[in-house]
């Protein structure tokens, strides 16, 4: 967030405490305005002379008898421009202060919107030993005033900062404040949280996600899945979900992927989040692992997603998939990399993609035949010779070919024969059988 859209934020909490003033006499008024004068006076100088604002925004401070909203205002200015001309120790020192003022100084409600709006605005800072001080000094000031709401939400905030920034061991100990929140005096889940405790389980399961730990993160999936007295946001929904998909492919369960997948690409699209496609594409994966004839964009839900600019390469390499077009599939993959093969994700499983539809072009060639050449094959699945011969033998180990690879020769030889052949086998010994009983009736008859 820019510091011009954060000071828009702000001005509108402003205004809607403004109407929150006590307007006892009109002696009380002229202060209020000079203040008001003084504290925009000091505004004006924030971004070309940060230290003339820091100086003005600190005679309002000091202009100000008794500890009020100006003040509180002020200072929150103070923190921002420190902390935007790179001075964390002035950020700290005047973050205190700020903090001193949501004792009873200002109402609760804008007091929170503020403590949130500097987090957000500082957590862009680099220096991981500031942000640990700055949250440290936060949550211990809410603490002393048992703001238990904020107190969650903010550490929230900064689970969510170290998942981002993949600073794993800082996250696992806000987490387990956090689980013990949510946890009743004999250590069970209290299920009046249930909300919260998916979004915790959110977090976590994300962690482990991240850090390939499937062991945890199918206990932590399962754990979310019990919960019943929450009702999450439709996002974390779709985080859990998206998760226990990645979860199932690894375990080569394309079913079970598939399935989650489609779950959190509902609920990302109820929340708007733009997850939404990357799971629609993730769930187009699954299905092709799965060798699934149905068309995942068939679906009420995807088929407006269908013509997304970000999709057709995803709906074009499903209907090469789905006509066996090994060229066409492997030109869709080259011609829209940025789309396809520039997520992680994909990548990982596209291999697996392009065994399956070898496979099924591999099976329906060799059907007629006892025996082909590889260099025949080759040519027909665009790939090298050795390839053929490795895909050839796993289709033998897994029991999909029978037959053997003759190398002297160079070519596939098949044990059994093909179903079609089998078929016209039969029907050539049934005319057969036909033809000799209507001889031998004949002959009785003579």
């Amino acid at each position: 967030m820019s510091d011009d859209d954060d000071d828009f934020m702000v001005e509108d909490d402003e205004e809607e405490e403004d109407f929150e003033f006590d307007y006892e006499d009109e002696d009380n008024e002229e202060p209020d305005v000079d203040l008001e004068n003084k504290y925009y006076n000091a505004k004006s100088h924030k971004e070309d002379e940060p230290q003339i604002a820091i100086e003005e925004f600190q005679a309002v401070i000091d202009a100000e008898e008794t500890p009020g909203d100006w003040g509180f205002k002020a200072t929150k200015q103070i923190v921002k421009v420190s902390f935007q001309i790179g001075d964390h120790d002035g950020t700290l020192r005047h973050y205190k202060k700020l903090l001193a003022y949501v004792k009873n100084a200002v109402t609760r409600n804008y007091s929170e919107k503020s403590i949130n709006n500097i987090l957000d605005y500082v957590s862009a800072s680099k220096d991981m030993s500031f942000l640990e001080e700055f949250y440290a000094i936060t949550l211990a000031a809410l603490e002393e005033q048992q703001n238990d709401r904020l107190w969650t939400k903010t550490n929230l905030k900064l689970a969510k900062l170290w998942l981002d920034r993949h600073e794993y061991t800082r996250l696992n100990k806000i987490l387990r404040q956090l689980h013990q929140s949510c946890q009743n005096d004999d250590g069970s889940d209290d299920q009046k949280k249930g909300t919260l405790l998916l979004e915790i389980l959110a977090l976590e399961i994300q962690m482990h996600s991240e850090t390939k730990n499937n062991k945890k993160l199918k206990a932590l999936y399962q754990q979310s899945l019990t919960v019943k007295s929450g009702i999450p946001h439709p996002k974390i929904a779709g985080t859990i979900r998206e998760c226990g998909g990645k979860m199932h492919m690894a375990e080569e369960d394309w079913k079970g992927a598939s399935e989650d997948f489609f779950e959190a690409f509902k609920s990302y699209d109820e929340a708007g989040a733009p997850q939404r496609i990357s799971c629609l594409k993730y769930l187009v994966l699954a299905n092709m692992l799965m060798q699934s004839d149905v068309n995942p964009f068939d679906a009420p839900e995807t088929k407006p997603y269908k013509s997304d600019s970000q999709i057709v390469a995803m709906t074009d390499l499903v209907n090469a998939y789905q006509r066996k077009e090994i060229r066409e599939f492997e030109k869709i993959l080259k011609d829209n990399r940025a789309t396809i093969m520039d997520d992680p994700f994909i990548r990982t499983y596209i291999d697996d993609v392009l065994k399956n539809i070898r496979t099924q072009v591999l099976v329906d060639l060799i059907k007629p035949y006892t025996r082909i050449q590889i260099k025949f094959v080759s040519k027909e699945l665009n790939i090298a010779e050795p390839e053929v011969e490795e895909l050839v033998v796993s289709l033998i180990l897994d029991n999909k070919i029978d037959g053997k690879i003759d190398q002297v020769n160079q070519r596939i030889e098949l044990h059994s024969q093909s179903t079609d052949t089998l078929h016209y086998n039969a029907l050539d010994k049934w005319s057969k059988n036909v033809g000799s009983l209507y001889k031998t009736t004949i002959n009785r008859v003579g």
